[in-house]
């Protein structure tokens, strides 16, 4: 009778192993998914198997040599796929950066055009064409010199000179056509209340601008003269009949009859020089009094001098004087702001842009064309003066300034 622990029951018969068979039947029992999803657990987990160990006292030297070759390799090429991996990371990192950078420029650019059409900024070329009148007007009235060689003169039929081309190239930005420019001769002493005189009716006309070699000072600017950007530099010289003691100083004029245009700058000079001095509206009185020998010479801006001596070269003779200061001549836009930034817009255009050579024609065609080839007497500066850029407002995608 066994012996028993348990109250006197049967102890149960040891548990037997599973056979082969029983794990096949339970693998074929499970659904194709899971069997695949065990098939491919199973093939990760288990560790590779690694190629049988090669005695070494079995390995030639070519062997030894050829497996450190190929574990060289191995390192080099896992070295190479890591530096490639890091290479891509940050690529794909300078990447997202450029495009959030490029959301942010969108959004300050939208913000910006935003705050201009919002809060207001500096006016648009529309804006100022509509506050001066230039859209409104189907006309272009200009003040000019009509008795200046070079400069600006009328023989009756046609109108030609530096002045003139410069005052046609303002009109061609403003919008105006050659037929639609209407050039009126004015004195002097008209220059500042832009008034000219219809040679027609002989009746008083008001021009837009005023472009007769009118130089820019800032007495003339204190007594409300609105002048542009520069567009000549020139000088003060001397002319004389041909026959003359030479002039190379104002100092050499003392106590001579030296005639100049009314309201000129070049009269404070002769005054301080002892000259007596003769004013005239008109450069063409002064060379009328001095062929008449009422004065002994002539003295105003070279530019204009140089013209009479270039159209009669055997009758006058012109001087030099070395003087240091330039003239500066501007265009009087009148009370209309808005027309001044739009004329310094043409001026800053023709300095800035390389393909813009309409100031370049203009010289060449009429003030070089003066240059003495045998006495070296100055007529202008034959470069633009520099224009400073006008405030023209404009969205961040588009700039009318070029």
């Amino acid at each position: 009778m066994a012996d028993t622990d348990n109250g006197g029951a049967p102890e149960p018969p040891p548990r037997q192993p599973p056979d082969e068979g029983w794990l096949l039947r339970t693998l074929q029992q499970l659904p194709p998914k899971q069997l695949a999803a065990l098939r491919r657990f199973v093939t990760a987990a288990a560790p590779p198997e690694p190629p049988p160990p090669v005695p070494v006292e079995e390995m030639t030297v070519e062997e030894v040599a050829s497996q450190e070759i190929a574990t060289q390799a191995a390192m080099e090429q896992a070295r190479a796929e890591a530096e490639h991996a890091a290479i891509t990371r940050r690529d794909n990192q300078f990447k997202v950066w450029r495009l959030a950078g490029l959301g942010v420029l969108v959004v300050l650019t939208l913000l910006v055009a935003l705050g201009r059409l919002l809060v207001g900024g500096p006016q648009s070329v529309a804006e100022l064409r509509a506050e001066s009148g230039v859209d409104t007007w189907t006309t272009l009235a200009i003040g000019v010199k009509d008795d200046q060689y070079g400069t600006a003169y009328y023989d009756g039929k046609t109108w030609s000179g530096f002045d003139i081309d410069i005052a046609y190239m303002i009109a061609e930005d403003l919008g105006f056509r050659r037929d639609d420019v209407r050039f009126y001769g004015l004195e002097s002493e008209d220059r500042a209340r832009m008034q000219a005189t219809d040679p027609a009716d002989g009746k008083r006309v008001p021009v837009q601008l005023v472009i007769a070699s009118y130089s820019i000072t800032e007495e003339r600017k204190r007594a409300g003269v609105h002048f542009s950007e520069p567009y000549l530099y020139t000088e003060q010289s001397v002319i004389t009949l041909t026959g003359h003691p030479s002039v190379v100083a104002l100092a050499d004029l003392e106590g001579q009859r030296v005639c100049t245009l009314s309201t000129s700058t070049s009269e404070s000079a002769l005054t301080k020089a002892m000259a007596i001095v003769t004013q005239k509206n008109r450069v063409k009185e002064c060379f009328d009094a001095l062929n008449a020998g009422q004065v002994e010479a002539i003295s105003t801006d070279a530019a204009i001098l140089a013209g009479w001596k270039h159209r009669f070269p055997d009758k006058y003779e012109h001087w030099d004087l070395g003087l240091e200061s330039n003239e500066r001549w501007g265009v009087n836009v009148g009370e209309n702001p808005a027309l001044e930034k739009l004329v310094n817009l043409t001026l800053y255009r023709s300095y800035t842009d390389p393909e813009d050579d309409r100031w370049e024609k203009a010289f060449e065609q009429n003030l070089q064309l003066q240059i003495d080839p045998v006495k070296d007497t100055p007529v202008a500066v034959g470069q633009q003066p520099p224009a400073q850029r006008p405030e023209i407002g404009w969205l961040p995608w588009e700039d009318p300034l070029g």
